[in-house]
């Protein structure tokens, strides 16, 4: 009867946001999010404040067609929401000695409203109208928890344990949990003590570049922190349970986790979505080798099982709710790779989302991969080296704050290349190195009417917000 009314609650939510976008300003609501270090808060950050000031986005094509008069930030609509701290965040990334904002830990909530002249036969019989783009973001962990919803207990369990046998740390939580008496009676300080290894060994995947790493509020617990909503852990298969048993126990929390945590961040926040960009360190993730990007790639097909795509059409609005129309898979931190390389790494991310987006497809949804960076942090150069042309990469050093020429290695031209040894389970790359290099931000000198500079991010604005304005 709950979730009945859940959907009935949404269903008129979802009428009333559909005639007010018919009758009065429309609404564009962008969710933001991205897996570990994806740079999810440099992304608004950037796109932000260069749909404030637009020098820098030629492909966004009205502003092109010069029909943006304005752009301003308003209060955010949602009361129960922290802002998200643009002036902050930009203020971090434009100093004199520039550095990057804090990463995502909880939701926030940003308006940018722009007034817009129309185009088309009719334009000249109308004045210009407001177009609001509410900007959602949330961790990337989160996201991965949607995926729970269909999942027993017993089957995450199966393929979280199957996948800790590859990981950092993961087989020692193996070796734990198989050697524990999970048909006795709970013992609170073995629950606990299984879920701290277990949180332990998911901080070791994901520092190792592994991508699914749920539950995610495990490594973001924010207040529930030592709650027993918190405290589970995967175990071996048990055939009867008894009741009261420390399987029974974890089986239970597991259960309160996805009905007290998932459901109603899906029903707040997720389930109002329009358009969806994920975020995704593919560079991260082939450097960490191919377990890791054939984890990446499984991650990619449960993140779109947890969206709901489909055409946001007037009357399946009404009828439906609301569906994630747009969906922008877009590999970050293309300023790493000489833009000679950039092709490929659009290719890898392609083939990785591959599953993914023809299932979007299929449901009527659009979809795009490409690579992207928010903020330039390099420039690039070629340098000889042996004989040899190598083009590189230049950029101030994170960790010495020393300037130095990069050279990450060679991407294939064909991805299957990367994820063949990947789907068959290899250790290691056997023919190439990659490598990659924490830059710090470079120092901005903005002209008068510029943001940020960038590689491709009107794009991916003229993808997701171009038919809006």
């Amino acid at each position: 009867m709950g979730t009945i009314a859940d959907t009935l609650t949404r269903s008129v939510e979802n009428v009333t946001d559909t005639v007010s976008g018919v009758f009065f300003d429309p609404v564009v609501r962008l969710g933001v999010t991205g897996l570990s270090r994806a740079g999810k808060t440099v992304f608004i950050t950037s796109l932000v404040a260069n749909l404030l000031d637009r020098g820098r986005m030629p492909q966004l094509v009205a502003q092109t067609e010069a029909r943006i008069l304005s752009a301003y930030l308003q209060p955010q609509p949602d009361d129960t929401l922290p802002r998200f701290d643009y002036e902050s965040h930009l203020g971090a990334l434009s100093a004199s000695t520039p550095s990057w904002p804090d990463s995502t830990r909880a939701v926030s909530e940003l308006r940018l409203s722009l007034k817009v002249r129309p185009n088309g036969m009719l334009s000249g019989l109308q004045g210009p109208r407001t177009v609001h783009l509410d900007i959602v973001d949330y961790p990337g962990e989160w996201l991965l928890d949607l995926g729970l919803l269909e999942k027993s207990y017993a089957n995450w369990s199966e393929e979280m344990l199957k996948r800790m046998a590859h990981r950092p740390k993961g087989p020692d939580y193996v070796a734990m949990a198989q050697a524990e008496d999970t048909g006795g009676a709970l013992d609170e300080s073995r629950a606990r003590a299984l879920s701290e290894t277990y949180t332990s060994a998911l901080h070791a995947a994901r520092n190792a570049g592994f991508s699914d790493c749920s539950p995610g509020r495990f490594l973001l617990p924010g207040e529930l922190a030592g709650s027993p909503v918190l405290t589970f852990a995967p175990l071996p298969p048990l055939d009867s349970p008894p009741r009261k048993s420390l399987w029974r126990e974890m089986e239970r929390r597991f259960e309160a986790y996805k009905s007290r945590v998932v459901q109603p961040f899906f029903k707040n926040h997720f389930a109002r979505i329009d358009r969806q960009v994920v975020l995704v360190d593919a560079l991260g993730a082939i450097h960490a080798g191919p377990r890791a990007v054939e984890d990446l790639r499984q991650t990619m097909a449960d993140i779109l099982g947890a969206f709901r795509p489909g055409a946001n059409a007037f009357l399946s609005q009404l009828l439906l709710g609301k569906r994630v129309e747009k969906i922008l898979f877009a590999a970050t931190k293309a300023d790493h790779l000489h833009h000679m390389q950039h092709p490929r790494l659009t290719a890898i991310m392609e083939a990785l989302v591959r599953d993914a987006r023809d299932r979007a497809r299929f449901s009527g949804a659009e979809t795009e991969a490409m690579s992207i960076a928010a903020l330039r942090a390099t420039t690039e150069q070629t340098i000889s080296h042996v004989g040899q042309d190598l083009d590189c990469v230049r950029g101030t050093l994170l960790d010495s704050g020393k300037q130095a020429a990069f050279y990450p290695g060679t991407l294939p031209e064909d991805p299957g290349h990367l994820l063949a040894p990947a789907r068959d389970g290899a250790e290691k790359w056997l023919d190439q190195d990659y490598k990659i290099m924490r830059f710090a931000p470079a120092r901005l000198t903005l002209k008068p009417g510029e943001g940020p500079p960038h590689i491709r991010l009107d794009r991916a604005a003229q993808f997701l917000i171009g038919d809006k304005l």
